[in-house]
């Protein structure tokens, strides 16, 4: 009985010192978002993410109809305020999304494809804690229709054609700079004069 007790003593020391030394590499390098999550801190975040949805919406099915009108409305939305961070096409594949901490995810993927249609809304709704998902919901019926129709539009997200992602890119946010260029190159193809950024060189 006295060596088992030893044993487990030793093995829970290890452990301990295991567990110091790696908190003690980690305070040396710093807490910085550069480093892929480790599995660890990915399971963490998904886990975070079912949790973030309350009990009585887990297994709600989406009440908005899916129609063209509510899917365009919603693919709109998504140029608008989500391909920042997600992409157009939901892969998380931006500057932004690359960089948070977690990596925003593949939304084709099963990992969020295979949630429930209320998990996905209280993702949209309410945010995720410790990670880049801010809540969008303000409580309000208007803040949930737009939601519903973003889940319709999640659920799109591994069908998207080229022509649709076309179509999100001239919605996506622009510089003031990439307004007056777009600006200049309808000009142009109205019958106007040359856009200045075609003229002369083509440096950056």
């Amino acid at each position: 009985m006295r060596r088992s007790v030893r044993i487990t003593l030793a093995l829970a020391a290890v452990v301990l010192l295991v567990a110091a030394f790696g908190f003690w590499r980690l305070l040396r390098r710093g807490f910085g978002t550069h480093e892929a999550p480790s599995a660890v801190e990915v399971l963490a975040a998904r886990s975070m993410r079912s949790w973030s949805a309350p009990a009585d919406l887990r297994h709600e099915k989406n009440p908005l109809p899916l129609t063209d009108e509510v899917l365009g409305e919603a693919r709109a939305h998504w140029a608008d305020h989500c391909a920042l961070c997600h992409g157009n096409d939901g892969k998380g594949r931006t500057t932004i999304g690359e960089r948070l901490y977690p990596r925003a995810p593949d939304m084709t993927l099963p990992a969020t494809q295979e949630l429930s249609d209320g998990e996905i809304f209280a993702v949209i709704e309410n945010g995720v804690r410790l990670t880049g998902m801010p809540g969008w919901g303000d409580g309000t019926a208007h803040s949930a229709r737009e939601s519903w129709a973003l889940v319709h539009f999640v659920r799109r997200l591994p069908a998207l054609t080229a022509e649709e992602i076309q179509e999100m890119e001239a919605m996506n946010p622009k510089s003031p700079e990439e307004w007056q260029a777009m600006q200049e190159e309808q000009e142009f193809l109205a019958g106007g004069a040359a856009p200045a950024h075609d003229a002369g060189s083509h440096g950056h």
